[in-house]
C-alpha cells in the first residue's frame, strides 16, 4: 500500500504540473511580457506588404468541395496579384479533377498530383515544390479564413526570427463534445502564451505560414507535419509565432469517433516526432525544451498517472469499507457517487474524457510497436 501510495502522489503531482502549474506560470510570464513598457517599437518591414504568398492546399477531396474552399481563400483582403494557390491530389486516390472548375481562375491557382506513395506529407512536398510564393501559407479543404486571415499570417514575418506562425482555429459550439471544444480554447491560449515567450509547440495545419527558403521536403509517412517542421525550425534558431486574428473555421461537425480518431493520429505522431527527430528531446538542441517536455510528452503520462491514483482511491475504499461494522454506511458512501454518474451531461463528460485517454493508450501502442499508418 505504501508503495501505491506513493506512486499516486507522483502522478498527483505530475497531473498538477502539467495542466495546472505549468499553464499558470506561462500565461504569467506571457502577461508580463506583454504588458511591460516599451522604450520604442521597431516599423514593420516594408516587404511584408508586397510579399508573394503560395496557399498550399493538400487534398483528398471531390473536386466541389475544393473549388468552394478556393472561392474563399481568393475573397481575402491580401493582394491577389501575388497570391497563388496550390492544390496537390493525394496520389493514394482516383484522380478526381478535370480541370474545368478552376478555369476560370487563370494561372492563380496550379492543381498538381501529390508524391507516391501519398499521405498528406506527400501531398505537401508536391504543392511546395510547384509554388513560386516567398511566403507558404497552409490551409485545409474542411475550414474557411475570413478576410484578414492571410494578411494577418504575413504580418507576423515582419519579425526576422520569425521562421513559422501558426493561426487560430475556430470550432463551432454545435460541433464534438463540450470538453473537447473547451480543451481547445486552453490549447489556443497556451500555444498564444508560449509563443509570446520564445515559440508555440506546433503550428495548426488549417492555418498556419512559414518561410519558403526554410520549407525541407518532408519524410514519407509523416503524420505531424504541423509539429514536425515547426520544431525543426525551432531547433535551428528560428522562432514560431502565433497570429491570434489568422482565424479559420471549422466546418465540419466532429462527433466523437471522428475525435478519437484524430487524437490517436496526433499523439501517436507526437511518439514519431520524437523517434524522427531525437534533436527536440535534448535540452541543448532545443531551445524550448521545457514547453515540449510539458506541452507534449508529459501528456501522455496523463492516462497512466490517472490510472494510480485510482487505483490508489479504490484500495483506500476497499479498506475503509472493510473496518465498517455496519454495511448500510458503506452504501451511504457509494451514494454520492452514484448520483454523479447519473447525471446526463456528466456521464457524457465521463464518457468523453475515458475515450480521449484510450486514445493516449492507443497511441502509446503505435509508438512502441513503430505503427505509423494511423491515417486510414
Amino acid at each position: 500500500m505504501l508503495v501505491l501510495s506513493t506512486l499516486a502522489t507522483v502522478a498527483a503531482a505530475t497531473l498538477l504540473a502539467v495542466w495546472v502549474i505549468y499553464p499558470v506560470i506561462v500565461g504569467a510570464m506571457a502577461w508580463l511580457r506583454t504588458h511591460r513598457p516599451r522604450m520604442s517599437v521597431s516599423p514593420p518591414y516594408p516587404e511584408s506588404k508586397s510579399t508573394p504568398v503560395s496557399v498550399i492546399l493538400a487534398t483528398r477531396d471531390d473536386e466541389g468541395a475544393v473549388r468552394a474552399r478556393v472561392v474563399d481563400i481568393l475573397r481575402t483582403a491580401y493582394d491577389l496579384r501575388l497570391t497563388e494557390i496550390v492544390i496537390a491530389v493525394d496520389a493514394a486516390t482516383a484522380w478526381p479533377f478535370d480541370g474545368s472548375a478552376f478555369e476560370e481562375f487563370g494561372k492563380s491557382v496550379i492543381v498538381v498530383r501529390g508524391d507516391a506513395p501519398g499521405g498528406k506529407a506527400a501531398g505537401l512536398n508536391a504543392a511546395v515544390r510547384a509554388s513560386h510564393g516567398t511566403l507558404l501559407v497552409f490551409a485545409d479543404v474542411a475550414q474557411r479564413f475570413t478576410p484578414d486571415t492571410i494578411p494577418e499570417l504575413v504580418s507576423a514575418f515582419d519579425d526576422p526570427a520569425m521562421g513559422a506562425t501558426s493561426g487560430s482555429l475556430e470550432i463551432p459550439p454545435g460541433s464534438g463534445g463540450a470538453l473537447s471544444r473547451r480543451y481547445w480554447s486552453f490549447e489556443r491560449w497556451l500555444r498564444e502564451c508560449e509563443a509570446q515567450l520564445h515559440s508555440a509547440v506546433g503550428v495548426t495545419g488549417a492555418v498556419s505560414a512559414m518561410r519558403r527558403e526554410l520549407w525541407r521536403p518532408l519524410p514519407a509517412g509523416l503524420i505531424l507535419d504541423d509539429v514536425f517542421t515547426p520544431m525543426r525550425l525551432v531547433v535551428d534558431g528560428y522562432r514560431v509565432g502565433f497570429a491570434p486574428r489568422a482565424r479559420a473555421f471549422e466546418q465540419r461537425v466532429i462527433d466523437s469517433r471522428t475525435e478519437y480518431r484524430r487524437k490517436v493520429r496526433t499523439q501517436t505522431g507526437v511518439i514519431q516526432l520524437c523517434a524522427w527527430m531525437p534533436a527536440v528531446l535534448h535540452p541543448l538542441r532545443n531551445p524550448i525544451w521545457l514547453q515540449f517536455l510539458c506541452h507534449k510528452m508529459l501528456r501522455l503520462s496523463t492516462p497512466y498517472c490517472a490510472f494510480l491514483i485510482c487505483a490508489w482511491a479504490l484500495a483506500t475504499t476497499v479498506r475503509v469499507l472493510g473496518a465498517l461494522d455496519q454495511p448500510w454506511m458503506a452504501f451511504l458512501l457509494l451514494v454520492p457517487l452514484i448520483a454523479v454518474l447519473a447525471r446526463r451531461r456528466r456521464g457524457a463528460a465521463m464518457s468523453e474524457v475515458l475515450m480521449l485517454q484510450l486514445a493516449v493508450v492507443v497511441a502509446s501502442i503505435n509508438g512502441l510497436r513503430g505503427r505509423w499508418e494511423v491515417w486510414r
